[in-house]
């Protein structure tokens, strides 16, 4: 008797936890998926800086410029860069390569450093103007 009641408990049993993973219940529906999230956009590349006109200003045009001699317009006068930067690009350059002799005051071609090249010059003009916008 005592093996049968052991029988009857384990069947009991097994019924009983291999009915735990069951439900009467339907399943419940599978959600759709989420619309796709938008990856975060990526950093704006940084401008890349105007290492040969920095170093040619440094170099070359600050003597002038930064002390404002003979009328060189200083880096970051808007006033006074403003009236010249709406000249154009390619005047600033040939201002600065030829020489010119202005209103306001002369430039000596290529700034007085003969042996510079015309990107040397063109990049430092471009400096110049980005530290005067």
């Amino acid at each position: 008797m005592r093996s049968t009641t052991l029988t009857l408990v384990s069947i009991a049993l097994t019924l009983t936890l291999a009915a735990c993973g069951k439900s009467d219940a339907p399943p419940a529906p599978t959600p759709a998926p989420a619309a796709p999230v938008a990856a975060p956009a990526a950093p704006a590349p940084a401008v890349a800086e105007n290492t040969l006109g920095k170093s040619t200003y440094n170099k070359t045009c600050a003597l002038c410029h930064s002390a404002g001699v003979a009328g060189a317009p200083k880096p970051g006068d808007k006033a006074d860069w403003g009236p010249r930067i709406a000249q154009g690009a390619d005047t600033l350059y040939k201002h600065a390569i030829e020489g010119f002799t202005g209103s306001k005051g002369a430039m000596p071609a290529r700034g007085g450093g003969s042996s510079l090249a015309d990107a040397d010059v063109k990049a430092a003009v471009d400096y110049m103007v980005s530290l005067s916008q």
